[in-house]
């Protein structure tokens, strides 16, 4: 009986995820204790410090957004739980990051805070949030692309090559841009991307007003950029929205 309890399999992370999807509350309050550490480090990545998860307001915004990825999660996103549920927390830190840094009720605050020691004034006190918040979104952006990069790279494609395949004209990549949101709105053509890694050219002709010949000339590019549309690359879809893509 001993050695039948020890061979026992336990069950996987997503076995779990999905008991708790559908309505197991225990298995999911399990998860979300075990996972406090891996919630916290995330946190910490995004916040570039040391994330208390009994003081830090950042920490249960991680904590929400965990828990929200266990009820989104799919294995059919085509990566692991722990994945997805990173680039949640990260998407979430990120929002709540910017809210706070736009609120000007925080500011105010801290201006009279640092009036009442006489440490500096409070011109200093913005310039000084300005570099942070400055070198906060550069080091986000760095990371994103980072992440970017090794999507990119399991699909046997690097940023040289969306350089040599990106259309040259403006009217040609907004052209791409609208073929890559035709395939990622339709389930059948999207799956066809994310599980095989190739653009379904076939049954796109028929749908957009593109010919063969340029799609597959623009095929790369169009992958990069359904890439982008299905993952939280919050600031790579905030680049292709300024430039008007």
């Amino acid at each position: 009986m001993i050695k039948h309890l020890f061979s026992k399999k336990s069950p996987s992370l997503d076995d779990q995820v999905e008991q708790a999807k559908r309505g197991d509350d225990i298995v999911r309050n399990e998860i979300l204790k075990q996972y406090q550490p891996f919630i916290a480090k995330s946190v910490s990545e995004v916040c570039k410090r040391y994330i208390d998860p009994t003081k830090d307001d950042e920490f249960s915004i991680g904590l929400l957004a965990f828990d929200e990825a266990i009820h989104a999660y799919s294995v059919d996103k085509g990566s692991s739980f722990l994945s997805f549920a990173r680039l949640v927390i990260k998407r979430k830190v990120i929002d709540y990051i910017r809210n706070e840094q736009k609120h000007p009720t925080v500011a105010s605050l801290d201006e009279e805070y640092y009036e009442e020691e006489q440490m500096e004034n409070p011109s200093e006190v913005r310039a000084a949030k300005d570099r942070f918040q400055l070198e906060t979104e550069s080091w986000h952006r760095q990371e994103e692309i980072r992440e970017f990069k090794q999507q990119l790279g399991q699909f046997k494609l690097s940023f040289e090559d969306l350089i040599d395949s990106s259309p040259k004209h403006r009217d040609a990549r907004e052209s791409a841009v609208q073929v890559a949101r035709v395939v990622y709105e339709h389930e059948d053509l999207r799956e066809q991307v994310l599980s095989k890694g190739r653009l379904p050219i076939k049954d796109l002709v028929d749908r957009v007003e593109v010919s063969k010949k340029t799609l597959e000339r623009n095929r790369k590019f169009i992958i990069a950029l359904i890439l982008i549309f299905h993952g939280d690359y919050v600031y790579l879809k905030d680049y292709l929205k300024g430039v008007g893509l």
